[in-house]
Order: C-alpha cells, then sequence, then structure tokens
C-alpha cells in the first residue's frame, strides 16, 4: 500500500502524479518546485504566451519558430517558477513551519534539507539560463534583469501590505519578455500588457492570500487580503478592471481586432465572476477560484491566437 499520503502536501490536489506516480525519492524535490501543484507555472506562463502571440499581431517575426518558442517559454516557466517556489520555501522554512496550510512542506516538514534545496535551486537555475540563451541579446539581458525582483519579493510580506503588487512586477516579466524574445526591443504594447498581467496577479493572488490570512495576521506577516479584509471585492473590482483595460489597450496597440476584444469580453466574464462568487472565508473556494485564473489566461491567448489567425 502507498504511503503517499502521508507525504504529500496539504493544498495539493489528493491523487496528483507527483504523490501517486514519482519516484519515492524525487517526490519531496517534485513538491518543493510544486509540480503537484502546477497553477503558478501555467500562470507564469501564459502571460509569455500571450506577449509571443501579441508580438506577431503587431508584424515582428521570430528568429526563431514560433512553436519553438512557445516550447521554450514553457520549459522556462515551469523550471523558474520551480526554482522560485524553492527560494521561497528556503527564505520562509521558519514561518512555514508554524502555518497549518504550509507546514507539511519538504523543507519544514526536514524531507528536504536546506542545504539539499540550495543545490537543487542552483540546478533549476542553471536549466532556465540555458533556456534564456537560446534568445537574443535583448531578451537574455532583460530576463536577468528580473532577477533582483525574484530575490527581493519573499521578504516583501514582513515589511508591507502590498507583497501582491511586488509579485505582480516579479510574475509579469514574462508579459515583456516575450515581446522581446520576438522583436528584440520592447514597445508600449508589451508594456500595457505587463500593467495588465501586474494587475491581474494582485487581483488572484489576493484571492489565495485569503487562504492564510488568519495565521499571517499571528505571525504578523501581511499581504493585500488583510489589508483588503471585507473590501476585498471593491478591490477586485479594481484589479480585474484595470487588467481587462489594460489587456485592451495593449491589443489595439499591436492593431488587434474585434475578434481579440470578443475574446476580451468573454474573459472579462469570467473575471467579473470570480468576483461575484468569492466567499474570502471560505477556504476552499478561495483556492478554486484562484485555479480558474488559468481557464482566464487560456482565453485571453485563444482571443490573441485567433486574431493572429485571421489576420495572417
Amino acid at each position: 500500500m502507498s504511503n503517499h499520503t502521508s507525504t504529500s502536501v496539504a493544498d495539493s490536489k489528493s491523487g496528483n502524479w507527483v504523490d501517486s506516480l514519482a519516484p519515492e525519492w524525487a517526490r519531496p524535490y517534485l513538491q518543493l518546485a510544486r509540480y503537484d501543484r502546477p497553477i503558478g507555472a501555467w500562470l507564469l506562463l501564459i502571460p509569455c504566451w500571450w506577449s509571443l502571440v501579441l508580438a506577431r499581431i503587431a508584424g515582428f517575426e521570430p528568429e526563431l519558430p514560433i512553436v519553438w518558442l512557445f516550447i521554450l517559454f514553457a520549459i522556462g516557466a515551469f523550471v523558474m517558477r520551480g526554482a522560485g517556489c524553492t527560494y521561497n520555501d528556503i527564505v520562509d522554512k521558519e514561518f512555514d513551519a508554524r502555518v497549518a496550510r504550509t507546514r507539511s512542506r519538504p523543507i519544514p516538514s526536514g524531507r528536504v534539507s536546506v542545504a539539499a534545496a540550495f543545490v537543487f535551486l542552483a540546478a533549476q537555475c542553471l536549466i532556465g539560463l540555458l533556456v534564456l540563451l537560446q534568445f537574443n541579446l535583448f531578451a537574455i539581458f532583460f530576463g536577468m534583469s528580473s532577477l533582483v525582483l525574484v530575490a527581493i519579493y519573499p521578504f516583501m510580506k514582513r515589511v508591507t501590505y502590498w507583497p501582491q503588487a511586488v509579485l505582480g512586477l516579479t510574475f509579469s516579466w514574462g508579459a515583456m519578455l516575450g515581446w522581446a524574445s520576438v522583436a528584440g526591443s520592447l514597445d508600449i504594447a508589451p508594456v500595457l500588457l505587463y500593467f495588465a498581467t501586474i494587475c491581474w496577479t494582485i487581483g488572484y493572488d489576493t484571492i489565495y492570500a485569503h487562504q492564510d490570512k488568519d495565521d499571517d495576521a499571528l505571525l504578523g506577516l501581511k499581504s493585500t487580503a488583510l489589508k483588503f479584509g471585507e473590501k476585498t471585492k471593491a478591490w477586485l473590482c479594481l484589479f480585474y478592471g484595470s487588467t481587462a483595460v489594460f489587456l485592451g489597450l495593449a491589443a489595439f496597440s499591436a492593431g488587434a481586432g474585434m475578434v481579440f476584444f470578443a475574446g476580451l469580453a468573454i474573459g472579462t466574464v469570467h473575471l467579473s465572476w470570480q468576483i461575484m462568487t468569492l466567499d474570502i472565508h471560505n477556504s476552499e473556494r478561495c483556492l478554486m477560484l484562484f485555479r480558474s485564473n488559468k481557464f482566464f489566461g487560456l482565453i485571453i491567448l485563444g482571443a490573441l491566437l485567433a486574431e493572429q489567425i485571421i489576420n495572417v
């Protein structure tokens, strides 16, 4: 009989592939990199894909085949999200041991040592670097510049009620990097896309943070969930509304037409549904709505792809 239940992580889905299929020795490392909970990697990846397609809509042709760029960004997003989570867990190990949802993670539970986690972190960063080196020189240096934000993010919840904003600045970098990998430069469209993704990230990570708000308050940690409190839905209207507006401006400035905006309308309905059905006191509901942002991202990606195909 498998003993994976005793070594699974509290907020992972039961029966996920890591717990049920991965070799016993690999499970703690795959959990450390969140491969049992891939939603974060998808939320990191999808804006990269948005950006790639947006550059194509604007008329830029990449040096590498576009399908290969999609694959490279997928590898890079999953690996670097894993690296970021490994780094976060090293930094947060003392806090994670005192929070119900996180004490079962590999480092606070003692299944991975800090030294082993650093080795694993280095290996993931090396793979990420190899992916980045496939891009043009501008994209390589632009991608590396995000590491400053990656380094400071885990410390932000100790000093500000807006760590979700710093996560947005960090997690949204791909919204510009995708364009840079195609065009070899930046323009107003990817910057507007970056703003859209920042607002989206603040919104969905606020929903996510409501799961931990009681523990965070006891530990003296800060979040937008604690700051917004009962006014969370009003704040989500602001950030999700801004997401839709900036997405529209980014697409318009790149030359997108009505096909994209029809898709954006559908995506906006999805964001509205999140706000209307949110219960900030129901952790399971918060987690479900947070995960549903993958579908919002894919709706917008589909709208961009449809626009690009029609304009070929």
